[in-house]
């Protein structure tokens, strides 16, 4: 029965991460309505803000009588009224006889009502299937409604002995194109994407998403002392929007010479830089921004490392070697003095692409 159930719910996350890039801030959520042989019979997937559920589009799309059918889905169905009714009432006016559920819901106004209501119409409910792959799929989702801070990235490109560019500044290009690619699919995935003023004025990047059907992220670019120049790629209106985090004591005739669809949020300073901890926080509580991918320098990284604000490392590894002592790390500065304070990850998966290996890392903190 496990292993039936297992594969149902594979079928139910694959289809979740179909949504990436559109549910924000919404989880990741795939169904699956299976029989007494665990034949799947119909199945759907949040697709998009503000549309059905998954478990809505799976009693949608099913052709047959519900009645006396099973329902599986890796999180809680929702219990209340929000942008659509709720799931749990129309699972239990389908005649659905049992649901099995990934994980509980962490938004505290679900959470745990959904299962009660199931079960107190005489449904049974089964929980914990897959928990753990339930739990990495909606990391994000979990991180926003548990600490009410965005989930941060950081993606890096390194050569095998983790150096960014040579100590010239060349770095064009360190990895392959076919990374490159798997580049543009994370972007699509984040609401935002941050950089340094060091980068923006170094590299001109336009930092957009160039896949087929890709969302732009919102650009989020760290400069303390507002020294990027307002014509820099990343700053190009296409619609977005575009973020500047400044010091606080940052003169307004400086920020005016900024088009409207650049916002410039003015962060406390700390070191001598812009309070990142704050920063994130303002992010989150003001602009709605709920997940950042961090394509920056080794300064920024450092500094996101060293203050334990990144959740994820996601490196991409050419086999290439730099074995320059004064070549730019990816933690450009970022020192430990014993072995025991060192920052510390977790493997969660390897990917081999053409030449280069994808590693995504969660910090363990």
């Amino acid at each position: 029965m496990n292993k039936e159930y297992n594969r149902l719910m594979k079928r139910c996350i694959n289809l979740a991460k179909k949504s990436e890039g559109r549910v924000s801030p919404n989880p990741l959520v795939g169904a699956v309505i299976f029989d007494d042989e665990y034949n799947i019979i119909a199945e759907g997937r949040h697709e998009k803000y503000g549309e059905n559920h998954a478990e809505r589009n799976a009693i949608l799309n099913c052709k047959t009588d519900l009645k006396g059918k099973s329902l599986i889905v890796n999180l809680e169905p929702c219990s209340h009224y929000g942008k659509t009714p709720p799931c749990a009432d129309l699972i239990i006016e389908k005649g659905i006889k049992k649901v099995v559920i990934g994980m509980v819901d962490p938004n505290p106004i679900v959470r745990g009502k959904g299962i009660e209501k199931l079960r107190n119409a005489g449904i049974e409910v089964i929980v914990g299937v897959m928990e753990k792959e339930c739990k990495e799929l909606n990391e994000i989702f979990i991180k926003n409604q548990n600490e009410k801070m965005p989930f941060v990235t950081i993606k890096t490109a390194v050569t095998m002995d983790g150096k960014i560019a040579l100590a010239n500044g060349e770095s064009k290009w360190i990895t392959d194109e076919y990374s490159r690619k798997e580049v543009q699919k994370l972007r699509n995935k984040y609401d935002a994407i941050l950089t340094g003023s060091r980068t923006v004025i170094k590299d001109n990047p336009s930092m957009t998403c160039r896949m087929r059907n890709g969302r732009n992220p919102i650009r989020i670019v760290a400069d303390t002392n507002l020294r990027t120049l307002k014509e820099s790629n990343i700053y190009n209106d296409d619609g977005t929007g575009v973020i500047i985090l400044v010091g606080e004591n940052t003169e307004e005739e400086k920020i005016k010479k900024f088009a409207k669809n650049v916002k410039i949020i003015k962060v406390p300073l700390k070191n001598g830089h812009v309070d990142l901890l704050n920063g994130l926080k303002q992010l989150y509580d003001k602009e709605g921004i709920n997940s950042i991918l961090v394509e920056a320098g080794g300064k920024l990284n450092k500094s996101l490392m060293e203050e334990n604000l990144a959740d994820r490392l996601i490196m991409f590894m050419a086999p290439k070697i730099m074995g320059d002592s004064s070549a730019i790390s990816f933690v450009e500065g970022f020192k430990r003095e014993k072995v025991s304070d060192c920052n510390k990850l977790e493997l969660t998966s390897t990917k081999v692409l053409k030449k280069d290996i994808l590693l995504n890392y969660r910090f363990t903190k």
